[in-house]
């Protein structure tokens, strides 16, 4: 064989054997960001594939059982929780009636009908004109449940009763007691009724009506 085509083809091998090698390696930064990035892929699709099951399982969850006496505001309303509406008016009776106690009706205007928030007002008059303060520290409270409840064309109520534990004090102008013993908790039990309108957007509920309970 001519011994220029011998070299023409060792060259020619040479060069392929070393474009090989360059094709087929990378260096250790390239392959560690490689890793990384299916890493990250994978961690995002898991983290994806999580929340559309727990999507899932969410749309799929079935409403919270009720209980009979709130049985037709779920009717008229079938988002409505008797567990979290319990939530809120425990939270709304103590502020009320802390509220009350020491006169402040403003902060509580919101969440009373008109009817209640004059029979308030009225009664903080009363109790101003006779120059006594009353001292309340609530304890707090043992039990809240629906007795009751009613669905009209406009206004879903809620019949709520409260057991709660408070230490009342009627004073003086004189800071004498006149009513109450500042020594003893009371057992209190009110039966409040709580409403609000099944077509708006508003998820809060006002006090209506206020009673003892037996």
């Amino acid at each position: 064989m001519d011994p220029v085509l011998l070299i023409l083809v060792g060259v020619t091998a040479f060069i392929l054997f070393r474009l090989i090698s360059v094709m087929g390696t990378r260096s250790g930064h390239e392959q560690q960001h490689d890793l990384e990035g299916l890493q990250q892929k994978a961690a995002n699709r898991e983290r994806q594939n999580d929340q559309s099951l727990d999507d899932a399982r969410e749309e799929a969850q079935p409403p919270k059982p009720v209980s009979t006496n709130a049985r037709v505001l779920r009717d008229v309303d079938p988002d409505f929780d008797e567990s979290e509406y319990l939530s809120g008016a425990r939270g709304a009776y103590e502020m009320i009636v802390e509220a009350f106690a020491a006169g402040d009706l403003k902060s509580i205007r919101p969440y009373l009908s008109d009817s209640v928030y004059d029979a308030f007002k009225q009664a903080v008059i009363s109790r101003d004109e006779a120059a006594h303060v009353n001292d309340l520290k609530f304890v707090g409270i043992d039990h809240a449940a629906i007795v009751d409840s009613s669905v009209d064309d406009q206004w879903m109520t809620a019949i709520t009763e409260f057991t709660s534990n408070q230490v009342r004090v009627t004073r003086d102008k004189d800071g004498n007691v006149v009513d109450g013993d500042p020594n003893r908790i009371d057992l209190v039990k009110d039966r409040w009724s709580f409403s609000r309108k099944h077509s708006s957007n508003d998820p809060n509920w006002i006090l209506v009506a206020t009673g003892g309970a037996a």
